[in-house]
């Protein structure tokens, strides 16, 4: 590998060394949250109390889905989150027609998971539409559906797979719609504004309900189950925690979330300071709310996408220039090779990331694996490309003056090919950059965390802290590969 090469890869991971100080500490206790309002005013008020308890605690928010955070519990990457008894009984335990919650808790038991007593309120499932809409159609009911085979609907991602989401509701009640979309739960209510979509999935507590004068329709076959929302835990939780979170029992009724809610949602309010005021003046806790300054918010996520891009842009260049060596010396090694990386590089990255999940976890692992492979192709192409592209006289003289083929490759091929070997590197960066903003959909923090969360609040100045400097970060990184060519490789 070219000095000028070396150098470069010493930098990088320096700095995603550097960036790794904001990883959580073994001893700080891990609380997720999924990915919708409610449940990360819920995580928030677990974290605060597991501090009031006396313990370090971290919240990973919007983490993604049931099966996710459930996956990452059992694995011990999170301690606690807030679930749902319905989901559990229907996504988890589906297989066990699971009747009453003496038998749920009995399944999470043999799971080695404890469970708080209920919060308060049952979250259950609702069908919702515009109210003009649902007047002018005269459906009040969800077995009215099956009279309107044209009508557009639109669900949650995770709703539309749920056993207790479309594929049960279709079932239970013969519905002959073909017009189904999966979008983000919270994107769905501004396709309902804007006329896109006749109906689609919500929270019985959302705050949108009201705020966008939408109708619920009666469940009238009770499809639903009850969904009393509870905390999870790990059985290795210590005591001390279990017992804080065990106060939550009973304190939110199903009025009392809806306000939560539209505080987050609708009058933008952090969640952190939602959380502190409710334990203050409901449980009378001294909980302090932690509200980062933009700034602050924005040189921890920058921190934490360099992580992301720089270790797995350094691991790429380890393996993939000296594959891209042996591809273009051995051709059949070399199509293989090249088969492979096409493959993978094919393999949509939230898939990826979700699929790595099991293996990995959440948080930095994964999401450092799957930019590692789409960061191979292009620096093991330009590689094979920079040595193919050498003229054959040049390679000829130097065999004429008896070096090695190490020699050569060392002295004369990888200098000459140094040039193309830097802009696979530099197309690699670009794209580690764009791509690494979907690490917040598993924990990894970075660009990606103010993006969804402005998604989600439908704040567009949360999505600019994120898209903004993302931006900027791929513009100074050609700048910086465009400098390094000029300074290095275009001056031997």
């Amino acid at each position: 590998m070219p000095e000028s090469h070396c150098r470069l890869l010493h930098l990088l991971l320096a700095v995603a060394m550097l960036s790794l100080s904001s990883v959580a500490p073994a001893a700080t206790t891990i609380i997720g949250s999924k990915a919708f309002t409610e449940s990360v005013i819920l995580g928030e008020l677990a974290t605060q109390l597991t501090e009031e308890a006396g313990f370090d605690a971290e919240h990973r928010r919007q983490l993604g889905g049931t099966r996710v955070l459930w996956s990452a519990l059992i694995r011990g990457d999170i301690q606690c989150y807030p679930e749902y008894t319905g989901t559990l009984r229907t996504e988890i335990f589906s297989s066990e027609n699971i009747g009453d919650d003496v038998e749920l808790r009995r399944a999470l038991a043999r799971e080695k998971i404890w469970t708080s007593t209920s919060l308060g309120f049952n979250n259950t499932y609702v069908l919702g539409m515009r109210r003009d809409r649902a007047a002018e159609l005269g459906i009040t009911r969800m077995s009215q559906l099956a009279d309107h085979p044209t009508l557009r609907f639109g669900f949650s991602n995770e709703f539309m797979e749920r056993a207790d989401g479309w594929p049960g509701i279709r079932t239970h009640y013969r519905l002959p719609q073909r017009d189904v979309r999966g979008l983000s739960h919270d994107l769905a209510y501004r396709g309902l504004e804007s006329r896109s979509l006749d109906l689609t999935d919500l929270y019985s507590t959302d705050a949108e309900i009201v705020h966008y004068d939408l109708t619920t329709l009666v469940d009238d076959a009770r499809f639903f189950p009850v969904y009393d929302a509870i905390i999870l835990c790990r059985d290795d939780v210590p005591e001390a925690i279990r017992e804080s979170l065990n106060r939550l029992g009973g304190r939110i009724d199903e009025m009392t979330m809806t306000k939560l809610n539209a505080r987050a949602a609708l009058d933008r309010e952090p969640e952190a300071q939602i959380a502190a005021s409710f334990l203050r003046d409901r449980m009378h806790v001294s909980a302090e709310a932690k509200v980062q300054s933009r700034s602050a918010r924005i040189w921890q996520r920058t921190r934490e996408h360099l992580a992301m891009v720089g270790i797995s842009l350094g691991l790429a260049v380890l393996v993939a220039v000296p594959l891209g060596i042996v591809a273009f010396y051995r051709r059949g090694v070399g199509r293989v090779v090249f088969t492979i990386a096409d493959i993978l590089q094919t393999l949509p990255a939230l898939a990826l990331l979700v699929f790595l999940i099991p293996w990995l976890g959440i948080g930095y692992a994964p999401a450092i694996v799957a930019l590692f492979l789409y960061s191979v192709l292009p620096i093991l192409r330009n590689t094979h490309t920079g040595l193919a592209d050498i003229p054959r006289d040049l390679r000829e003289s130097a065999e004429a003056l008896g070096l090695p083929r190490i020699a050569r490759l060392r002295y004369v091929e990888l200098p000459l090919a140094a040039r193309s070997m830097l802009a696979g590197v530099r197309t690699a960066a670009v794209i580690n950059v764009g791509t690494a903003t979907l690490g917040a959909l598993i924990g990894a923090g970075g660009y990606g965390q103010p993006i969804l969360t402005g998604i989600r609040l439908d704040d567009t100045n949360l999505i600019l802290e994120g898209a903004v400097p993302a931006a900027l970060l791929a513009l100074l990184v050609q700048w910086v590969f465009g400098w390094i060519e000029r300074r290095w490789v275009a001056a031997k």
